[in-house]
């Protein structure tokens, strides 16, 4: 017996339990399966029972059961995006479409050295308001650094700071966070010592942790950035992941080389080192990344960055609180319109920043109050690195502003298999799936085969591609046909489903939750295979 509600669920409906529901088996007919562990695509069916993958394969229809005709689309397993920023809105937008008309299945946030600790709160908050798509998290470390030391953070940690840090690291591992991260290029991270990081690094570890990192460095000192994680790699002997690999400053372009082969010289030595990257030139963080000793007044230091980095005409401002009259414009034009030359323009704006922050300290982490979108990297080393063996795909995505929040993915996917050809289908499956499960340690989701979870996205390779673009950052991608959560729809039809079957994913060797199963229709019609059309991107 099938159960019918409304799309519109309540969180008391979303929480009950799996025995209180008998889900409909579902099987997904005549599509190409690609399975995320890079082989080749083979034709097939796929079923589904109670929010799990039960075979794979030529099917025989069952009594009773739901069928959908795939229409000849691809279906692979729903994308894992390994760096996401998505959770700042999560809550107010439990639905997620910007991940799930990607095809993406499983955030995870705590990102770049900012989370919410303790974690054991945050998924408080998500059992009790479940959301569309899973959600894993890491522990910050500058957040960490906040609650140890208060507004006393900009300078190296005392012993006493990190026993402190330690403890609230301790809490947040046996919650269930996948290990630590830390972005030693933001406040007040920028401040610590490479033993400090190695300290709680090895807390991490000592619970079958991880580590990932936004280098101290992504510009002229990226090698010695990248030598500060390896070293933290060797002494811990835990996974170390380079955050969003790039090189940011025109001095380095074309050196994608020199940094694969400090990479690999480390995995040689034994060091699983990996990364992450998304797929375009340009990136978003705080207007105040761009002042590398972290004095905010230094105009030296600031030019340097618009010299070597990124000058004022490639620097667009998406979000400013501050002053919302000059979002979307570029400093070089904020500074022509005000009469100022660039540098004291950008002194400013980061003075009002500190202020507004000052006075709305509940405004806390990276890109709640400001953000700056920077052109920065070469397409070729962006190439060289997707192909790495060891790369998997991430958005580093807000739910506004920098167009990979809702583009990422399908960008990957249009852009650089089937136009470029960089990546073939299959391997830029495994990137966006299979390896990224491989990279957390997470060995129920990633793969389409039996006894994994059922997240799946079901998608047409000709047409699949993404649409937004700085000036309209929020336009949602084509191509996508249907997207499961845990074996529930949560996007068909080009919108969101209001679903909310997501689950909380804890770090390996924690006790997992299982997710709720709801009752839900599942065979509306596709649309026809040719309606979607094929839209080029802005670069």
């Amino acid at each position: 017996m099938r159960f019918l509600v409304s799309r519109i669920a309540t969180p008391a409906l979303l929480l009950l339990s799996a025995a209180a529901w008998a889900q409909t088996p579902l099987r997904i007919d005549h599509v190409l399966i690609v399975d995320g562990t890079g082989a080749k695509a083979v034709p097939g069916s796929v079923r589904i029972v109670e929010g799990r993958i039960a075979e794979v394969g030529t099917l025989t229809p069952r009594p009773g059961e739901e069928a959908i005709d795939g229409g000849g689309r691809v279906l692979a397993p729903g994308f894992i995006d390994s760096h996401s920023h998505h959770d700042g809105a999560m809550f107010d937008e439990p639905e997620l479409e910007a991940v799930t008309s990607q095809g993406v299945t499983t955030i995870v946030v705590g990102q770049d050295g900012f989370s919410e600790t303790p974690v054991g709160g945050l998924f408080g908050r998500l059992q009790n308001r479940p959301v569309a798509v899973n959600v894993a998290t890491y522990s910050g470390h500058n957040t960490l650094r906040k609650l140890a030391m208060g507004a006393d953070g900009r300078r190296p940690a005392t012993a006493e700071d990190i026993k402190k840090m330690s403890g609230l690291l301790e809490g947040d591992m046996a919650s269930g966070a996948f290990g630590l991260s830390t972005g030693l290029m933001y406040e007040t991270g920028a401040f610590s010592k490479p033993q400090e990081v190695v300290e709680l690094a090895k807390v991490s570890a000592r619970h079958g942790g991880r580590y990932i990192s936004h280098l101290r460095n992504e510009g002229v000192d990226m090698l010695p950035a990248i030598d500060e994680a390896i070293e933290i790699g060797r002494q811990t002997r835990m996974p170390v992941q380079v955050s969003h690999l790039k090189i940011g400053v025109k001095k380095l372009w074309g050196q994608s080389d020199a940094v694969l082969r400090k990479l690999e010289a480390a995995r040689a030595e034994g060091i699983d080192i990996t990364a992450d990257i998304y797929p375009y030139t340009y990136w978003q963080t705080t207007l105040r990344v761009l002042f590398a000793k972290k004095d905010y007044e230094d105009r030296d230091d600031l030019a340097f960055s618009f010299a070597e980095a990124v000058p004022p005409d490639k620097l667009v401002v998406p979000l400013f609180k501050p002053d919302p009259s000059i979002q979307g414009k570029t400093i070089a034009e904020i500074a022509k319109e005000r009469g100022k030359d660039p540098i004291t323009l950008y002194i400013e704006l980061v003075r009002q920043v500190l202020a507004y922050e000052k006075a709305h300290t509940e405004e806390d982490g990276i890109g709640r109050v400001e953000t700056v979108i920077g052109t920065s990297m070469d397409e070729a080393d962006i190439e060289a690195f997707l192909k790495w063996p060891h790369t998997n795909i991430c958005s580093d995505g807000f739910n506004e502003g920098h167009p990979r929040g809702h583009g990422t993915f399908t960008r990957v996917l249009g852009r650089y298999v089937r136009e470029r050809k960089v990546l073939t289908l299959e391997e830029a499956v495994h990137k966006m799936s299979g390896l990224t499960a491989q990279h957390l340690g997470i060995a129920d989701r990633g793969t389409i085969r039996p006894g994994m979870w059922a997240d799946l996205v079901l998608f047409d390779p000709e047409t699949v591609n993404d649409r937004a673009t700085i000036k309209d950052p929020k336009a949602l991608s084509v191509g996508i046909a249907r997207v499961w959560v845990n074996g529930q729809q949560v996007f068909a039809d080009g919108h969101a489903l209001h679903w909310y079957p997501g689950a909380i994913v804890k770090r390996p060797g924690t006790p997992q939750a299982a997710p709720a199963i709801q009752p839900q229709p599942q065979s509306a019609a596709l649309p026809p295979h040719s309606a979607e059309e094929h839209d080029h991107h802005e670069m």
